[in-house]
This record gives C-alpha cells, sequence and structure tokens, in this order.
C-alpha cells in the first residue's frame, strides 16, 4: 500500500494551526462566534486527516455481485478523500485470499468469519477480519403451500443438506416455532436434533443450488439467499420468514472486511471499513437487493 503525501499538505496544516490559533481566544467571543470558530476548527482538522491519505490507492479483491458492486458506492466516498479504490474481481473463493496474503492486494471482501477460520487452518494464512458489513438471509419460500401459520400437518419442507446450511434452515424454522431444535445444537444442528416436530413435518434434505428449482415440488422451501436471488425471487416479497439480523446465523456468517494481520488497524483500511459501513452505502443495499444483502451495521 502506498501513500503519497498531496503538495498541499503545508497549506493545509497551516491552515489547521491558523484555526487552533483562533479558538485560544474563544472565551471571550459570542456564541455565535464560538460556535464559527469551532466549526472551522474541526473543517480544518478533518482536511488535515483527509489530506494525509489523500494519494493513497487501496486494491480490494471481491466477488462480483454484490461485494464488488457495494465496494463502487464505497469507492466514491473515499475519492472525496483523496484515495483511488481499485475493486479487483474473481469468481472464486480461493485467489481473493492468497493474493490477500501475498500482498498482491490491500484487502478483500466476499466471505464470511467461519471460512476465513477454515482457509486460514487448511492453508497456514495469517487473514484477519476488520469487520462485518453485511449478511445474505436465508429464506422460508412458498411451494405447494403459502400460509406458514396454517400449515398443514405432515407438510413436507426442503431445507439444504449440507451440515451448515442445513442448520441455518433448521433454526430459522424454529424461530417461526414450527420445530423444537435442542438447546446447544446452534449451527451445527440436524435433523436428528429436532427435538419436537407437533405438525409432523417432513423435512426433505437436498442439495443447496436444486432448492429454487424444486420448491414448487413441496410445500415450503428454506433457501440461501444467494441462490434466491440468482433464482429470480424476491427476498422482499416472495420470502415468508427470513433470518434476523440479530440472529445466530447472521452474527455468524455476515461476510466481513478481510486484511493480512497486522493491516488491520492502517488509517487507509478503516477509512475503507467506514466507508463501506456509512450510511450511502447502507442506502444502496437496502434499494438494490430487495431484502437478499442486509446491512450488519
Amino acid at each position: 500500500m502506498k501513500k503519497l503525501i498531496s503538495a498541499t499538505l503545508a497549506a493545509t496544516l497551516a491552515l489547521s494551526l491558523a484555526a487552533c490559533g483562533s479558538s485560544a481566544s474563544i472565551s471571550e467571543a459570542t456564541p455565535a462566534e464560538s460556535t464559527a470558530s469551532s466549526a472551522a476548527e474541526s473543517a480544518a482538522e478533518s482536511t488535515a486527516e483527509t489530506s494525509e491519505l489523500a494519494g493513497t490507492t487501496l486494491k480490494v479483491a471481491a466477488s462480483p455481485t454484490p461485494h464488488a458492486e457495494i465496494l463502487n458506492v464505497a469507492k466514491e466516498i473515499l475519492a472525496e478523500q483523496g484515495i483511488d479504490l481499485q475493486v479487483v474481481e474473481f469468481s472464486d473463493y480461493v485467489q481473493p485470499n492468497l493474493v490477500t496474503e501475498s500482498g498482491e492486494v490491500d484487502a478483500n471482501y466476499f466471505q464470511h468469519t467461519p471460512y476465513l477460520d477454515s482457509f486460514n487452518e487448511e492453508n497456514g494464512t495469517h487473514l484477519v477480519s476488520v469487520g462485518a458489513v453485511h449478511y445474505e438471509p436465508f429464506g422460508i419460500y412458498p411451494g405447494k403451500s403459502n400460509d406458514l401459520a396454517a400449515i398443514a400437518d405432515g407438510a413436507t419442507i426442503a431445507v439444504p443438506n449440507d451440515t451448515t446450511n442445513e442448520a441455518r434452515a433448521l433454526q430459522l424454522l424454529a424461530a417461526q416455532g414450527l420445530i423444537t431444535v435442542r438447546d446447544g445444537a446452534g449451527l451445527t444442528a440436524t435433523i436428528n436434533d429436532i427435538t419436537e416436530n407437533p405438525h409432523n413435518l417432513k423435512i426433505e434434505e437436498i442439495e443447496a443450488a436444486q432448492l429454487p428449482r424444486t420448491v414448487q415440488d413441496v410445500d415450503f422451501a428454506v433457501i440461501n439467499g444467494n441462490y434466491a436471488m440468482e433464482a429470480g425471487f424476491s427476498v422482499g416479497k416472495d420470502a415468508l420468514a427470513t433470518e434476523d439480523a440479530s440472529s445466530e446465523a447472521a452474527q455468524t456468517y455476515a461476510n466481513v472486511l478481510v486484511v493480512k494481520e497486522g493491516n488491520e488497524n492502517d488509517p487507509a483500511i478503516q477509512a475503507l471499513y467506514a466507508a463501506l459501513t456509512s450510511d450511502k452505502v447502507k442506502e444502496y443495499i437496502n434499494s438494490t437487493y430487495d431484502g437478499a444483502v442486509v446491512p450488519i451495521f
């Protein structure tokens, strides 16, 4: 990561010092003058801080949707601070971490913490999370039936068949009061951890990517947010229930900004994270993805 100090730094610092000097006499100023002086001082200090990052270039690896799209909104915010954000897109989940570890890029944004921890363990990398940005909620979608409150005895509900996603699906069903899952099962729960099933629901395990194609053959299906979005489902309009932002699954599987260990407190990285968790990015996410991507800040 390269930091280039702008040629105007000296002038900017001079303005900052001048503002600080004028504030020293605030005790004899009127309230209005004091307010104006304080505002000028804050603006000068902000300008000085911004100028320290001006000329910085950040390279961030990301998957195309939604991560690169979200980063491009943050890019506009960083440009105002003189930071050039370059988004490098990858379609796989291995290279972004490898190029972050090697220093070819400064950060990446595509994964959740459990995947990051597993990757570090398996590959000997030293990557850490800077913080969470968003999660992609699971949703319960209607098939042959469309009313969870009037669910029929013996109804069939399709869930993903891999351990992690199945656990999230079961916990979402439990949150709706349709089943009870054994205490402590958490995000390792399987159908064997169902302790109460008052409606005698049939839980059908299906490969996650196939769920959107098979939903019409079952009463309901619990589908990953990304697969639902790719299949044209509207999470906001079609899902009968979704994971809450405060749920264990949402907190655990939130997508995070990742850097090589030791770089997490770098001012430019912190500026990037601030941009990713800004109101502008939150508004973009909420207005663009129709509930398939949810800010977690």
